[in-house]
């Protein structure tokens, strides 16, 4: 189990691993990194000897924030079939929050969809939360997770409009960073774009603080 410090700052990012949601997805874990959190999802599971189901339940109970995106509702192009995976790791969230230790019911969470009233068609059981909506827009997640950090944490951190002008600096320098470690950014893992995430960030502050 990771420690309190650990446990208070980590947040577990549950959303689409698709193409089409990648640009969503970078911004949420670069937003996360910026407002001084970080970021963990199921893409960092690599021990092939746990089952995964447990790999995701020690994940869950190392984090006490969560990001939890159920937009992904439509039938896969190949099986015509959709993809559940992220409603089950919504209630494997939920679940730990309300049957867990007392450190776990201190979890707290965000649930996003590209439209906000939307999920009532296909999860009710959910109705009454606060259901966020980004209409799969870069700028509108990043506001949203944004706000959330902020309300949660009651720390202060930038505000959007800063976040989104730093996350579109990033992408713009992206490339050479990464051909400066042999890095595809089309190919990175989740692991690989954390950290140079944070690289980048951590030069950013720094180049501020000589200013």
């Amino acid at each position: 189990m990771a420690t309190s410090k650990d446990y208070n700052y980590n947040v577990f990012v549950n959303c689409p691993f698709d193409i089409r949601y990648r640009k969503l997805f970078r911004a949420i874990v670069f937003t996360v990194i910026d407002c001084g959190f970080v970021p963990k999802c199921a893409k960092e599971l690599t021990d092939s000897s746990v089952e995964r189901i447990d790999k995701l339940f020690d994940l869950i109970g190392q984090c006490r924030l969560g990001i939890h995106d159920i937009s992904r509702t439509q039938l896969d192009s190949e099986n015509r079939l959709p993809r559940f995976n992220m409603p089950l790791e919504l209630g494997m969230y939920l679940g730990a929050k309300r049957f867990g230790s007392h450190e776990q019911r201190k979890k707290n969470c965000i649930i996003m969809d590209k439209e906000r009233f939307r999920y009532q068609k296909f999860i009710s059981d959910i109705g009454g939360k606060d259901i966020a909506a980004h209409s799969n827009d870069v700028y509108k997640i990043i506001k949203v997770v944004r706000d959330w950090l902020g309300t949660s944490s009651k720390a202060l951190i930038p505000g959007a409009n800063k976040i989104f002008e730093k996350y579109d600096d990033f992408l713009r320098q992206l490339p050479q960073q990464c051909k400066g470690v042999d890095l595809v950014p089309k190919e990175l893992t989740f692991v690989d774009y954390r950290l140079l995430a944070e690289e980048w960030l951590d030069k950013y502050e720094k180049e501020v603080e000589s200013i």
